[in-house]
């Protein structure tokens, strides 16, 4: 059970990375209906936006693939039928790997608020 869980936590991050990504090469990171809260700043320079629609499409493909990764070998464990397992340590490494992951989804939205402090300036 507890495999099935990790499963689809990691599976959940890979669809909401790529979900993001998708956003970002779309060109709609910036739109109000279809993207995200980004400085307004941001908004109404077309070099920013440009350059907001990059970040978002190259870090959240780097966590989507990153999130999709962990699937196979944990699908192992799942198809085995209780024949292999994953110890704690294990378990800890993909937690943290899971973290990372996160991280790096996160990553262009920190720095789009960044390029619209520095808008200001």
């Amino acid at each position: 059970m507890a495999y099935a869980f990790v499963f689809g936590c990691f599976l959940l991050l890979g669809l909401a990375g790529a979900l993001a990504a998708r956003t970002g090469y779309r060109g709609k990171v910036c739109d109000r209906s279809d993207g995200y809260d980004v400085p307004a700043q941001v908004k109404a320079d077309p070099e920013l936006r440009k350059r907001a629609n990059d970040l978002v499409a190259f870090w959240c493909t780097g966590a989507a693939v990153l999130g999709f990764a962990p699937l196979v070998p944990i699908g192992t464990v799942l198809m085995s039928g209780g024949g292999r397992s994953v110890g704690t340590r294990g378990l800890v490494v993909l937690a943290l790997y899971g973290l990372a992951v996160v991280i790096v989804g996160a990553y262009p939205f920190e720095k789009i608020k960044s390029l619209g402090r520095s808008a200001e300036r």
